[in-house]
C-alpha cells in the first residue's frame, strides 16, 4: 500500500525539499554500506499476497472497505481498486518447515478473506487478471479514496499529458484508451521477498533477473483481459501500460517507463539501482521528513529513509530493491513481483519455493551468471515468458536455446532441490512444493492453459460474458477445493446457471464484430455486405470510427423498388443512410434498450462510446436473450 501522508509533487519548494532529501538519504545508504551496519548472513523470506473481490455473478465487487473493517487483521491492508484486497504474510527464515509455515498463513488469509466477504455476498478470486473484469469496472469511482492513490493518478496523468494508450497482440488484439491508472488495479501478484546481504547483492541481484523468466513461464495465469486472450500472463504487458507516464517524444528518445525490466546487469552494489532511479525518473509524490539520516547513524540509530523509500514506490522494477529496518537493524530484501496471484495457494508456494531454490541453486553453482548470459537474452526469455508460457523458448548459459518446459524440468527443478536442501529445508516439504511445480511442468497445464483450454472447450455456447462467468465460477470452485492446478478439470458452460447478471445492459451481449461501410462507398457494396453476412443493418462509420449513419434493408428495398440500382449512376452510401440514428451506450440497461426499440420502431441500435461505434444489438439478439431467459425459468426443472 506504500506511504500515505504524501501529496502531488506539484509545488517547487516541497519537490525540491523532497529532492534534496532523496540525495542526503541515498548518502546516508552507502555509509551504512560502507560501516558494515547491514544484517548480513541471514536468509529471510516473506509475501504479499494480493486478490480479486468478485460478486454473485463473479464479477468485480466494490466492497474492500467493508470487507477489511469485517476482518480487522493488521496483516490485511487496501489496494489500488476498491475490488482488490492486499495481505502481508509474516517472515521466515529460510530454513526446515518455513514453506510449509507459509502455506498455512496463506491458507488462513485465504479463509479469512473468504468468511468476511461472504457477509457482504461476495468471494475471493486468486487470478492475475480477473476474466470478468470489464472496462466499467476501470473508473476512479473503484478507486480506493486516498491521499496516495489520488495523488498518484493526477501526477501520472499530467506527466503523460494524455491518454493512456496501448495495443497487446495475442490470440486476439486489445486497443485500450484510458484516461486514469486504474489499470493497474487489473493486475494482481504473489509478490515474494529475499533478505540477502549486501556484499552479495549485485550478484544476488543479477540471479534474480535470469531465473525470473523461467519463474514466470513455469507460472502464468493471466491470458483474458477486457474479454480478449492476450500474453499467457498479459500482467507483465498491461502493468507497464498502465502508469507509462512517458510523453511521445521521450519514448522516442527511448527513456524507460516506470514498469521495466531492466536493460543492464548491476554492478557493484544496491544504491547503483536507487541513484539511476532517482536520475532517470521525476519524483511524482513528496513526503515530509524531519529526519537527519547522516546524524542519526553518528549517533547509533538507523534512519527509516522515508524520502528514498516513497520514490522506490513509484518506480516499479519487475525485481525491486527494498531497504527496511526492525529493531533497530537494516535489511536489505530482493522483491521479484512477476508471479501473478494464484491458481491455489498450494499453487503459489510451490511458485516461491522454486524462487528460492533456483537463487540458492544458482548463488552456490555460478560464480558470475554475466559470464553465461547477456542481458538482451534474459531480458529476451522474460517477455517470451510473458507472450508464451512453458511454451516460450530460452535463451540459456553458453549460447543454448531450448523449450522452458525441457529448461524447468531437466535443469533448473535439480538445481532448485539442491538449493532448498543446503538451507535444511525439510526433505518431505522439498518433494511435495517442487512436485506439484514439476507436475504441473509436465503436464503444461498452467492456470493461463486451462484457461485458454476452458474457453475452447466451451466454443459458442452462450455469449462471451457468460462464458467468461462460467470461467471464473470453475476456477473459484476448484480454488476452494485445494487441489493444485495441474488437477483441475476444465470449466464447462454452466446450464443452469442464472444467467440474468449476464444480460444487465447491452454492452454484455452486442454484436462487436462489426461489418461498416464509409459514406462514400456504393450503395451495392452495402447490400454485398448485407447478403454475405446475412444482416439487415449495416453501420456508416468515418474514418475515425465515428458513426455517422445506418443503412438498413429497407432502405435498399426503396432504392430497387425506385429501379435505381443496377443502372450506370453509382449511387453512394451517403444518399440513402439514416444520418442521425437512435443510438445506445453499452452500459444502457438492456430494459431500457428495449423499450426504445419499441416504441421508436426500430429493428436495431447502435451502440456508442464517445462518438465511437462499439457494437450493435438488434430485434434478434433480444430474442436469443428472451429464449434463454425463459428456458431457464418455464423448464420443468426450474
Amino acid at each position: 500500500m506504500g506511504e500515505q501522508n504524501v501529496k502531488l509533487n506539484s509545488d517547487e519548494a516541497a519537490s525540491q525539499a523532497f529532492m534534496r532529501s532523496l540525495l542526503v538519504e541515498v548518502n546516508a545508504l552507502e555509509r551504512m554500506l560502507e560501516r558494515g551496519l547491514f544484517e548480513t548472513g541471514v536468509r529471510r523470506i516473506g509475501a504479499e499476497q494480493e486478490m480479486f473481490l468478485i460478486d454473485r455473478a463473479h464479477k468485480p465487487a466494490t466492497r474492500a472497505l467493508d470487507i477489511l473493517d469485517a476482518i480487522d487483521d493488521p496483516r490485511f491492508t487496501h489496494e489500488l481498486g476498491l475490488f482488490n484486497l492486499e495481505a502481508n504474510l509474516s517472515p521466515h527464515r529460510l530454513e526446515g518447515n518455513c514453506f510449509r509455515a507459509m502455506e498455512a498463513e496463506l491458507q488462513e488469509i485465504y479463509r479469512m478473506a473468504r468468511e468476511s466477504a461472504g457477509r457482504f455476498d461476495c468471494d475471493i478470486a486468486l487470478v492475475g487478471i480477473l476474466p470478468t473484469l470489464t472496462k466499467a469496472n476501470l473508473g476512479l469511482d473503484s478507486m480506493v479514496p486516498t491521499p496516495r492513490y489520488h495523488a498518484l493518478n493526477d501526477a501520472i496523468c499530467a506527466m503523460r499529458g494524455k491518454e493512456f494508450g496501448f495495443t497487446i497482440n495475442g490470440i486476439d488484439q486489445l486497443s485500450v484508451q484510458h484516461d486514469n491508472v486504474m489499470l493497474e488495479a487489473c493486475n494482481t501478484s504473489f509478490q515474494v521477498h529475499f533478505q540477502v546481504s549486501p556484499e552479495n547483492f549485485a550478484k544476488n541481484y543479477n540471479i534474480a533477473q535470469v531465473i525470473t523468466a523461467p519463474l514466470l513461464a513455469a507460472a502464468v495465469n493471466s491470458p483474458i483481459l477486457l474479454g480478449k486472450r492476450l500474453w499467457h500472463e498479459t500482467r507483465i504487458a498491461v502493468f507497464e501500460y498502465s502508469i507509462d507516464t512517458r510523453s511521445d517524444i521521450q519514448q522516442e528518445r527511448g527513456l524507460k517507463p516506470r514498469v521495466h525490466f531492466g536493460d543492464h546487469w548491476l554492478e557493484e552494489s544496491v544504491s547503483e539501482i536507487f541513484k539511476e532511479d532517482i536520475a532517470r525518473f521525476r519524483t511524482v509524490l513528496t513526503t515530509e521528513t524531519e529526519e537527519d539520516p547522516l546524524g542519526m547513524i553518528e549517533q547509533g540509530v538507523i534512519p527509516s529513509l522515508n524520502a528514498l523509500r516513497l520514490h522506490n514506490g513509484t518506480v516499479y522494477r519487475w525485481n525491486r530493491p527494498c531497504y527496511g529496518v526492525k529493531d533497530n537493524v537494516p535489511h536489505l530484501r530482493i522483491e521479484n513481483r512477476v508471479i501473478p496471484s494464484g491458481p491455489t495457494v498450494l499453487d503459489e508456494v510451490a511458485n516461491a519455493a522454486f524462487f528460492y531454490g533456483m537463487m540458492v541453486g544458482m548463488i552456490n553453482t555460478v560464480d558470475d551468471v554475466r559470464d553465461l548470459l547477456t542481458f538482451a537474452d534474459v531480458k529476451s526469455n522474460f517477455l517470451a515468458a510473458a507472450r508464451d508460457g512453458i511454451r516460450a523458448q530460452m535463451n540459456w548459459f553458453d549460447d543454448t536455446h531450448l523449450p522452458a518446459k525441457e529448461l524447468v524440468l531437466e535443469q533448473l527443478l535439480p538445481m532448485a532441490r539442491e538449493g532448498l536442501e543446503d538451507c535444511d529445508i525439510d526433505r518431505s516439504d522439498i518433494d511435495h512444493y517442487l512436485g506439484v511445480l514439476e507436475d504441473r511442468v509436465t503436464r503444461r497445464r498452467t492456470g493461463a492453459r486451462w484457461m485458454l483450454e476452458s474457453l475452447g472447450n466451451m466454443e459458442d455456447q452462450g455469449t462471451a460474458d457468460q462464458r467468461l462467468r462460467c470461467l471464473v465460477s470453475s476456477m473459484v470452485d476448484q480454488q476452494s477445493s485445494g487441489r493444485p492446478i495441474s488437477e483441475w478439470e476444465l470449466a464447462e458452460y454452466c446450464v443452469e446457471q442464472d444467467w440474468r447478471d449476464s444480460y444487465q445492459t447491452v454492452g454484455q451481449f452486442m454484436t462487436q464484430d462489426l461489418f461498416t461501410v464509409r459514406p462514400d462507398d456504393i450503395v451495392d457494396f452495402a447490400a454485398s455486405l448485407m447478403d454475405w453476412r446475412h444482416v439487415r443493418h449495416v453501420p456508416v462509420e468515418d474514418g475515425e470510427g465515428r458513426l455517422i449513419g445506418l443503412v438498413s434493408h429497407r432502405s435498399l428495398l426503396k432504392l430497387f423498388a425506385q429501379g435505381r440500382v443496377g443502372g450506370e449512376e453509382k449511387i453512394t452510401v451517403a444518399t440513402i443512410m439514416d444520418k442521425e440514428p437512435r443510438t445506445v451506450h453499452p452500459d444502457t440497461p438492456t430494459v431500457e434498450a428495449i423499450r426504445s426499440m419499441r416504441e421508436n420502431r426500430l429493428a436495431c441500435l447502435p451502440v456508442v462510446r464517445e462518438g465511437k461505434l462499439v457494437g450493435i444489438v438488434t430485434e434478434h439478439d433480444f430474442i436469443k436473450v428472451a429464449s434463454r431467459l425463459l428456458e431457464t425459468h418455464l423448464s420443468p426443472e426450474a
